[in-house]
């Protein structure tokens, strides 16, 4: 005989359900981020492995961790290993910017250039070029770093006239309005010096070739501060995400946190942009597997952004080296053809809401 025993409402055993649900639900998500930095790891040594040169995957292996100088040594250590670590950083840095983004704004299509970022980039890169004769990427950073910075703080300013506060609405506006002078005026110096716009076309297709060691140390500190900001907001964006009624009401300074978010997006985009060039979809498309993946709490859905975005980025520099073999694909090249394809499926599978 069998004796069921059953919880009456209120209860401790009632009570206690949702908080094992939930214990069951963050145990899910651990697993799921462990499985991420698994995949990230396999997808980082592809990228050490893999290139126009063919190494046996035992003596790169083994060359990683004892260089001996030999030619295969140098092509691992000096060319490889730099653009592994330029990925990470780059797809981090966009991805946890795009998801930023969509927060700030309550918009499911924002992405990393809704307010202006890669256009100040971009505009930083041209006058650098036609102007005063900047030909090197690491010349290029801190020109396209200033210009991402500056076109931010104009959105932000122009957001912020008037009355009221900077709105998600006012930003998205105000950064379309910025976005559209910035390109036209690009367009019109490249047009007026043949030799800057023959420079420039190779940064704004998006490459992690090319750039050495020294461009991965420019961009880590803006790109490690930027980290920690991003996620030191993930509570208040939980906060904003009911509304900005709703966050004072629940302690939150939305000024504060939302200029502290324009800022993280500043350093995290215009240092991903600066070093690898406009590079699309990345910042727009992982937000929403991560949310797919986890739900729509903040702490995790930027936590798996910051993972998920470096292993598409990774994997898609690694196919542009397959498929256009015995030359390359440039990463921003294939991330548009990977993304968007995945940004059709998404929105076919779910329907894209405001934030």
């Amino acid at each position: 005989m069998s004796v069921e025993v059953h919880a009456e409402p209120g209860s401790r055993a009632d009570a206690s359900a949702p908080q094992q649900t939930r214990r069951s639900a963050a145990a899910l998500r651990g697993a799921g981020l462990v499985l991420t930095l698994g995949a990230l790891f396999l997808v980082g040594l592809l990228s050490v492995w893999v290139g126009t040169r063919g190494i046996p995957f035992t003596a790169t292996w083994s060359l990683l961790w004892r260089p001996d100088g030999s030619e295969a040594s140098v092509i691992i250590h000096a060319y490889r290993i730099p653009r592994t670590l330029l990925g990470l950083l780059v797809g981090a840095a966009l991805g946890l910017s795009g998801a930023l983004m969509q927060s700030l704004t309550r918009n499911p299509l924002a992405d990393p250039g809704l307010l202006g970022v890669s256009l100040g980039a971009s505009s930083g890169v041209v006058a650098a070029i036609a102007f005063l004769g900047v030909g090197g990427v690491l010349g290029y950073v801190w020109f396209a770093f200033l210009g991402a910075a500056l076109a931010s703080v104009l959105v932000y300013v122009l957001g912020s006239l008037g009355r009221s506060l900077a709105t998600p609405d006012r930003l998205v506006v105000a950064g379309a309005a910025v976005t559209a002078v910035l390109f036209a005026l690009n367009y019109a110096v490249l047009l007026m010096h043949p030799r800057a716009f023959d420079q420039f076309r190779f940064w704004t297709a998006g490459a992690l070739a090319g750039r050495n060691i020294d461009v991965v140390l420019v961009v880590l500190p803006f790109v490690v501060v930027g980290l920690l900001l991003a996620l030191g907001l993930a509570p208040a964006l939980n906060a904003l995400a009911m509304g900005d009624q709703m966050g004072r009401a629940l302690g939150v300074n939305v000024g504060r946190s939302r200029a502290l978010g324009l800022l993280a997006v500043i350093l995290l985009c215009g240092a991903a942009t600066a070093a690898a060039g406009p590079i699309g979809f990345v910042g727009l498309v992982v937000p929403h597997v991560a949310r797919f993946a986890v739900g729509t709490d903040q702490r995790w859905v930027l936590a798996y952004s910051m993972l998920f975005a470096p292993v598409l980025l990774l994997g898609a520099d690694v196919l542009g080296r397959l498929l256009g073999a015995p030359g390359e694909i440039q990463v921003g090249i294939v991330t548009a053809f990977l993304g968007a394809p995945l940004f059709i499926a998404l929105c076919r599978r779910r329907r894209l809401v405001m934030l």
